[in-house]
């Protein structure tokens, strides 16, 4: 008897009795990793059945992460873990302790039997086309951050519309999609507003920014809410160079820039939340802790990897803005 087998009068479809053969065959150690599968034309010949049936099935187990297909050679089994029912792409911008908690979230709500494989893009778009073309086919869902690079719907358009998720930022030329976002521009002004009362205190608000890596509504968000209250302001990308000055109120992107500038106030002998203010956006449990806490302005990351597991097992299509708030701690 061949690695196949198909019951005619059976109740289950033909393309899962060929996934169910090749499973137990894998189970059995008939089909062991490296091995060849029985070729589409075989299959189809034998039983026949049509050629996209026995695709059909063939596509099931490479999205699974069983089997992968080399062109003008055939599908080879490449793990012979047959639990794995659904195989998940995820593609971060980068890694960060937040994104961790996001992350993690993400696992516990997809519970067993799913294979998540992350990857990273780094703000590189070219890194980005890449990693999307040469994992096209190969999964079950695509889960993709685009950040703030421009055409990434050029390359995800070769991607199943049902299987795509987008995360964290959404552009307007992937509002076909299903996503969790944030809504940058919203969630920092009502965050800043939130705090007015304690930012008044400072003479100036200066907003850390860099254009390449961080969301644009950051910046309009900033800048509609220091308009509307008449809050002189500045944008920077550096410290290099910059002296601080008591009455300076920083609103910082990155950890890089709030351990920088932390340093920089002890080595000028200042005092925090008195002499300079700091707002840190995306909240850690480090943040919990240094300098007495630092104020952030944040999204619930544990609830976005939570809630995008929910989507995906339901097979639902929503687009939902993730909510953020101002934690208010002791460097402001």
């Amino acid at each position: 008897m061949g690695i196949v087998t198909i019951k005619d009068k059976s109740g289950t479809p033909k393309y899962k009795q060929i996934v169910a053969s090749i499973e137990e065959a894998i189970i059995n150690g008939a089909l062991k990793k490296g091995d060849k599968l029985p070729s589409l034309n075989s299959i189809k010949n034998q039983y026949s059945l049509s050629r996209d049936t026995v695709l059909t099935a063939f596509n099931e187990l490479k999205t699974r992460g069983i089997v992968m297909s080399i062109v003008g050679k055939g599908y080879y089994v490449i793990s012979e873990d047959v639990d794995v029912n659904q195989k998940i792409f995820l593609l971060f911008d980068e890694f960060n302790s937040f994104k961790e908690d996001l992350y993690n979230s993400f696992l516990n709500g997809m519970g067993e039997n799913v294979q998540v494989d992350i990857f990273f893009h780094h703000f590189n778009l070219d890194v980005f086309n890449k990693l999307i073309n040469d994992n096209a086919g190969d999964y079950s869902y695509y889960v993709i951050m685009p950040a703030n690079l421009e055409g990434t719907e050029h390359v995800i358009n070769r991607l199943p519309n049902d299987k795509v998720y987008i995360l964290d930022q959404m552009h307007s030329e992937l509002r076909d999609y299903p996503s969790i976002h944030q809504n940058f521009k919203k969630d920092i002004y009502q965050g800043l507003q939130t705090g007015l009362n304690q930012i008044k205190k400072y003479q100036k608000a200066i907003l850390f920014y860099r254009e390449e890596r961080q969301p644009k509504g950051i910046l309009d968000g900033f800048n509609l809410f220091c308009s509307h209250n008449s809050i002189q302001n500045e944008v920077i990308v550096t410290l290099k160079d910059r002296e601080l000055l008591s009455g300076e109120l920083y609103v910082i992107l990155d950890d890089k820039n709030l351990i920088r500038i932390i340093k920089q106030i002890r080595e000028q002998r200042l005092t925090l939340a008195k002499d300079i203010g700091i707002i840190s956006y995306n909240d850690t449990l480090l943040k919990e802790i240094v300098e007495g806490g630092i104020t952030t302005i944040s999204t619930n990351f544990n609830l976005m990897g939570t809630r995008l597991a929910q989507m995906i097992l339901n097979n639902e299509f929503a687009q939902v803005e993730n909510p953020n708030s101002l934690i208010l701690r002791k460097s402001l």
